[in-house]
């Protein structure tokens, strides 16, 4: 199967990423949010990124002018008709992921592969909302997305195997490295990664420190030179708390949720995205 039309549901960072990475593989995507303004933020901030590369010298402008007409901003579902495979980018809720999957059942074809961008859940409870569960896969993205080589594919218990593959293929041509890996708490990279994260919340937590210094620390021995609050401010802190939270309850207390990070998420603080989480941010 070869993936002709995409879409993505949801326009916040990893949806608006997700779908300059689809347009930059000449594949038409539709990016849908629930509003409009935000639909339309996605695609503004795949033209930023497209601008930032013919400012380096890495692109030119017709080109990027042509991947920005690949991108349809949308509110409804009327553009999902003959869509091939969906990216779901919603938060990190069950309920609103199984919500968006019994929608997108009714609104695309049936041979079309129902993926999640999900980074914990579970792909075989959100395919329980749809009459075609052998379509239901992960495709989990790393942030930043144009950078990030590697996604993991993810079969749920009741994924078809030509799901998997056709899913593996689409992420090669949209100049991915598919990771395939089994329906387990965090897959892969989530379960490594929020055991190490885990560790250095509660260095911070138990010692007290200060938290923009600690983040200095370990940002200096980062690849990305950021430190793990620094990071979470700009994945969305609600996210974050979701995915650590379901980690604990799935693993253990080995698994730690940070307490201020989960006061930031109370209080509506939630990052990038709202401009305020564990630092400021312009938006």
């Amino acid at each position: 199967m070869f993936v002709f039309k995409a879409a993505v549901v949801g326009a916040g960072t990893m949806g608006a990423e997700i779908a300059q990475v689809i347009a930059s593989a000449g594949i038409p995507v539709v990016l849908k949010d629930a509003e409009s303004e935000r639909a339309q933020a996605g695609v503004a901030r795949a033209r930023s990124a497209w601008q930032a590369q013919i400012d380096a010298g890495r692109l030119d402008a017709p080109e990027a002018e042509r991947r920005a007409q690949l991108i349809t901003a949308a509110t409804g579902y009327d553009a999902f008709g003959d869509v091939d495979l969906v990216v779901e980018a919603v938060p990190e809720r069950m309920e609103l992921k199984q919500a968006v999957f019994s929608e997108l059942d009714e609104a695309t074809p049936g041979q079309a592969i129902l993926a999640s961008n999900t980074s914990a859940l579970s792909i075989t409870e959100i395919g329980q909302a749809t009459i075609r569960p052998d379509k239901v896969v992960g495709l989990h993205f790393f942030f930043p997305v144009s950078t990030s080589r590697a996604v993991e594919v993810v079969e749920g218990e009741d994924t078809s195997t030509e799901t998997t593959q056709a899913t593996a293929t689409f992420a090669q041509a949209i100049r991915k490295a598919p990771i395939r890996c089994a329906d387990t708490p965090g897959f892969v990279v989530n379960r490594i990664l929020n055991a190490a994260v885990s560790e250095l919340w509660r260095a911070q937590e138990e010692s007290g420190g200060d938290l923009e210094a600690f983040d200095r620390l370990i940002g200096e021995a980062s690849p990305s030179g950021h430190g793990p609050f620094f990071i979470a401010d700009l994945l969305g802190l609600d996210t974050v708390v979701a995915v650590a939270e379901h980690m604990r309850d799935c693993y253990g207390d080995r698994f730690h949720v940070h307490g201020a990070m989960r006061a930031n998420v109370e209080a509506g603080r939630m990052g990038a995205k709202t401009g305020q989480g564990f630092y400021e941010h312009r938006r």
